[in-house]
């Protein structure tokens, strides 16, 4: 009878200790992360800051040094100017030494019509008066209307003389000096990133490149991580969404600040996809859950709360 009591305590205190207790549900601290990189191609010149250093908005990076797009700038400035002479030498108009020319002509060619003009009147007259053949008084007309013509186009070449360039020459000209300061900007938008600034303030988390190094367009510099914008990520079965609404407080620990307590509010809810189900072991009784992602913000101000710190809640459990 003993030994059955005793087989029975035995066989109890295994029970008990072979029973799971409730687990806390842990959570991970995460924080945003900025990307500092460029737009120019270059060597890192220097590197200003050092990782765990907190920097604030506006503070200089890093120096990145380019010779290819330094001569690539000279040579835009030297198209810009050549342009800016053509185009002044355009709107100057035609010099005045070809203005006087083409008046010279035109008065030739005034004092040519009106010579003809005269010739031909007398000879319409002497026609009339049957004095000259009708081929005479012809001929006479020709060379008129000939001299006619050629002070037309005398007139012409001294007005052209006069206004210069055409209006389609004179637009083709700014259009090429628009064409040239384009140039030179593009440059100096891509020189403008020689010198990398903190768009926000944050530490430094990362810096990839070392002094010396080549770094390419749009290449990593360093990571910038903004410890003001930090949340917690619990991962959790679809059976826990009942107590993680959107909007609902809960309490957690943090161990790394010596179990400190915070406060925490859920903001988003995300299914983690199919790679996230946990499948159910049993034929009956069980059925696959998917896993949600559920972060929380804190309520109030903590800190030194680092991202990768971990978080248990105290109000949230696994229960098997």
């Amino acid at each position: 009878m003993l030994l059955l009591i005793a087989m029975m305590v035995v066989a109890c205190l295994g029970m008990s200790m072979l029973r799971h207790k409730p687990t806390m549900l842990q959570g991970e601290v995460e924080a945003n992360v900025l990307r500092i990189s460029g737009k120019l191609p270059g060597r890192v010149a220097h590197l200003l800051v050092s990782e765990g250093d907190r920097v604030e908005a506006g503070d200089t990076l890093v120096h990145i040094h380019s010779s290819l797009v330094e001569a690539q700038l000279s040579q835009a400035v030297a198209m810009q100017h050549a342009a800016e002479a053509e185009n002044e030498l355009v709107d100057a108009g035609t010099r005045r030494e070809a203005v006087r020319v083409a008046y010279d002509i035109l008065l030739q060619a005034q004092a040519a019509l009106s010579i003809a003009d005269k010739s031909y009147r007398r000879t319409e007259s002497l026609y009339k008066q049957g004095v000259v053949s009708e081929q005479r008084r012809d001929e006479a007309l020709a060379a008129y209307e000939m001299a006619s013509a050629a002070e037309g186009a005398a007139r012409s070449q001294y007005d052209m003389a006069l206004n210069g360039a055409r209006r389609e020459e004179k637009d083709a000209s700014k259009a090429m000096l628009q064409v040239a300061k384009g140039g030179v900007a593009e440059v100096e938008a891509i020189m403008e990133d020689a010198a990398l600034t903190a768009p926000r303030a944050g530490v430094v988390s990362d810096i990839f490149p070392l002094e010396g190094e080549l770094v390419s367009l749009g290449a990593p510099i360093m990571n910038l991580l903004l410890p003001d914008e930090v949340w917690i990520t619990l991962r959790v079965r679809e059976e826990f969404l009942q107590y993680l609404a959107i909007g609902s407080s809960h309490r957690a620990v943090v161990p790394a600040l010596g179990d400190k307590e915070i406060s925490l509010q859920v903001y988003y809810v995300k299914d983690m996809g199919s790679y996230a189900v946990w499948r159910a072991t049993r034929a009956s009784g069980q059925y696959d859950a998917k896993t949600f992602a559920v972060r929380l913000k804190p309520i109030d101000e903590v800190q030194g709360l680092l991202p990768g710190m971990t978080v248990l809640f105290s109000d949230l459990y696994y229960k098997y």
